[in-house]
Formats: structure tokens, sequence, C-alpha cells
């Protein structure tokens, strides 16, 4: 008797990670195509399975966000720490924003991802902190060995994000790689010698988080 209830358990466990997995791969897609408000019931149309069952492996939205996006996310930290260990400060900051534009591009979803942030979320806040901070390191190192120009703000980093997802919206099917133009363009405009006074000032950390909030709720 116990040998069967043991063979009954397995195949289920096996169903439930099977699903599981499916529900993964149906959200990669959707949230990739269609960002992060995709359809919960075409995710679950998608996976083969009734949208009863995506609430039971994944409560919320945003827990099915996170683990769609769990390999771009690693994907993303490994570059970054590999930028962030190049010795040239210049070409650290460089590498940063290169690696994060690039898995940008990948995927509107990431892409509205990272663009905004999700307060109600423990884990989508320490991550966006976490981001924020590698910014503020590069920059405030290629800054210190007057490599860029030292009037550029966190938000002004955010502000190239924001920048950067319009255009691969525009682009990402007709010239995918313009982004890379786009990107070095402005990176000329960010070394210390191209510094002119700029008519504005940067957003305070205040007003950048609830301009990220404000995205995040705009849908």
């Amino acid at each position: 008797m116990i040998g069967q209830v043991e063979q009954t358990r397995m195949p289920r466990r096996r169903d439930a990670i099977e699903r599981h997995d499916r529900l993964v791969a149906a959200a990669q897609q959707e949230f990739a195509v269609r960002g992060v408000n995709a359809s919960l019931e075409a995710i679950a149309r998608d996976a083969g399975v009734a949208i009863g069952t995506l609430y039971r492996h994944f409560p919320t939205r945003m827990d099915l966000l996170l683990a769609a996006f769990e390999p771009r996310l690693q994907e993303f930290l490994e570059g970054a720490k590999l930028s962030i260990e190049i010795a040239d400060p210049w070409e650290g900051f460089v590498s940063y924003l290169e690696n994060l534009f690039r898995v940008q591009a990948g995927d509107r979803g990431f892409n509205d991802f990272l663009s905004r942030r999700f307060p109600g979320n423990a884990e989508t806040e320490r991550i966006h902190d976490q981001m924020c901070l590698h910014i503020a390191s590069v920059l405030t190192r290629a800054q210190k060995a007057g490599q860029a120009r030292s009037d550029i703000r966190l938000a002004d980093i955010v502000n190239l994000i924001w920048s950067n997802g319009r255009m691969i919206d525009a682009t990402g099917t007709t010239a995918p790689n313009e982004w890379r133009r786009h990107l070095y363009l402005m990176l000329d405009a960010y070394r210390a010698e191209r510094a002119h006074p700029l008519p504005e000032p940067p957003m305070t950390d205040e007003q950048l988080y609830d301009a990220m909030v404000h995205l995040g709720n705009a849908d």
C-alpha cells in the first residue's frame, strides 16, 4: 500500500513540475512580445492549463513575472559583475550600459521591468535597488577618474533606459541593433570633455522613484 501511494505521488509531482515549466515558458514568450501586462488567460491557454491552475502555481502576476524573468536577470547580473570588475572606469561604465541595453533589447517584458518600480513587491524592489547601486558605482568611478561629466546623475541614466525602451519598441523588427547607435551617441555626450551647462537640474531620487512607480501604474 505504501509503495502504491508513493507511486501515485510521484506522477502527480512530475505533472505539477511539467505544468509549472509550461507556464513559465508560455509566460516568457507572452511577456517578451506583449510586455508585463500580457494576458494571464492567454499564458494559461498557451501552456494548456486552466487559469485556476496558473494561479495555484503563481498567486500573483508578479510571482509569474519573476519566474519568467529569472534567466534574463541572471544574464544581466552576470554581465554587470564583469563590467564592474573592468579596470578602466570608462570602459566599465560603457560595458555596464551596453550589457544592460542588450538584455533590454531582446524582451519587451524585461524592458518594462527595468523601466518601472513595483513598490508592493519586496523582491522587485531589491532587484531595482541593486541595479541602481551598480549604476551609481560604475558612474561615480568614471566621474572620479575625470572620464564622465560630473553633473550626470542616476536619473539621467534611467532616462536613457526609458528612451532606449521606446526606441526598441519602434525599431525592434526593422533595425534591431539601432539601440547601440543611440547608446554610443549618448555616451559621447556623457564624456567629461563634452560637458556644457545644462538648463535643468536632474530629478531627485524621490522624483525618479515616483516616475518609475507611475510608469508601473500607467497601463
